[in-house]
């Protein structure tokens, strides 16, 4: 591969390779040359790739450079190294096709929902305490490794409250478990209040970031850069998460889905910590129509937010936190419905589904100009 050898380069091989034969430590010095060399190759290696990466930044536009990258991923994904994951971070490029949320991941929560309502249902008479239901898919799974999950553990019991969690296996952390009713605010303003940024930095005092990164035109999914005050002495963490979200108006249910993911716009910060762990689902089942007051949700949370508090610290913050926050949540949505608060109403202006073609990502709109939208796309909540 490489014809000529620079003098220099030589020069170190040379002296290296006498090093190797002294005093018996040919094995050991072999090794080592063995090592500079690799990591010379590498060197050479990644930085052909920027150049590279350089040279198809300057002659394509940027949403071309999206569906090269996006057709190279498709062609070398599974093959060893990966080397369309290192080719899209030279790039600068975040592949959906691997980062999307699926149509399967909203229909799981969905069905928890379900089942959680069935067994609520039946339980409802007898008086004996609901556990969350346990998907089938992980139960199988579960079966098949020889492992258990441990039962969901009741933490608040309320009339209109519910709070459980499990230990996730093999580590110390737990997922959480959240089943409730409100009966003063729609099913709609309730949903446009939890996916609407603008407002939340309004009502949510710990926010100090929150901004929509990129969209996917495909799904609707969007990647969002959250940073957000911890309780004294933490630092603030910040989260990169996509998220998805979906109205079924046939079978009567919303459903909200994020998790964390990497992006190469928004790089780690020495200013706070990177929580890179992190999973919610939100389901809404209106008790009669969107726009009538009273619904069911179902919530289910988990992240790790990197601290070296015990898990009983970490278990107490979150327990008491989640309450705090869907208070807040809640209040502010009662706040938009009697103020009359402008609110982006998400369910009309939903993004349409593109066909297969039409694969390209768009930056943020919000990005370009926030906190402007076009009449359109408002609505009061």
């Amino acid at each position: 591969m490489f014809l000529r050898r620079p003098p220099a380069l030589a020069s170190w091989l040379a002296g290296a390779a006498a090093a190797a034969g002294r005093g018996g430590a040919q094995g050991g010095g072999l090794l080592a040359l063995l090592a500079n060399q690799c990591r010379f190759v590498t060197g050479l290696r990644v930085r052909r790739a920027q150049q590279i990466a350089q040279l198809y930044g300057r002659l394509y536009s940027e949403s071309s450079r999206r569906v090269l990258l996006g057709r190279l991923w498709r062609r070398l994904r599974g093959r060893p190294g990966h080397a369309s994951a290192l080719m899209a971070a030279l790039a600068g490029v975040f592949v959906w096709d691997e980062e999307r949320i699926q149509e399967e991941e909203l229909q799981r929560s969905i069905d928890e929902m379900k089942r959680l309502e069935e067994m609520s249902h039946m339980f409802q008479c007898s008086g004996v305490e609901c556990h969350p239901p346990e998907p089938k898919s992980q139960r199988e799974g579960n079966e098949d490794s020889g492992g258990k999950e441990q039962p969901w553990e009741m933490v608040m019991d309320k009339k209109h409250f519910k709070l459980w969690r499990r230990p996730i296996t093999g580590t110390h952390l737990y997922r959480y478990r959240v089943f409730g009713t409100y009966t003063d605010v729609t099913p709609r303003q309730f949903f446009n209040v939890q996916l609407d940024t603008e407002y939340r930095k309004k009502w949510d005092a710990l926010v100090i970031k929150l901004e929509v990164i990129e969209r996917d035109v495909v799904s609707g999914s969007e990647v969002l850069h959250w940073v957000t005050h911890f309780p004294y002495p933490m630092y603030s963490r910040d989260y990169v998460y996509v998220r998805r979200y979906s109205v079924d108006q046939e079978n009567n249910v919303m459903v909200l889905v994020s998790r964390a993911v990497e992006h190469p716009s928004v790089p780690e910060s020495p200013e706070f910590v990177r929580v890179r762990s992190y999973e919610s689902q939100m389901v809404i089942r209106p008790h009669k129509s969107f726009d009538e007051n009273g619904f069911d949700y179902l919530l289910t949370y988990s992240d790790n937010p990197q601290t070296v508090f015990p898990r009983y610290c970490v278990s107490w913050m979150v327990s008491s936190g989640m309450p705090d926050f869907l208070e807040k949540l809640h209040m502010a949505t009662l706040k938009a419905k009697n103020m009359e608060i402008k609110v982006k109403d998400y369910i009309s202006s939903k993004p349409l589904e593109t066909g297969s073609e039409a694969k390209a990502t768009t930056p943020s709109s919000e990005r370009k100009n926030e906190g402007s939208c076009g009449p359109a796309r408002i609505e009061y909540a």
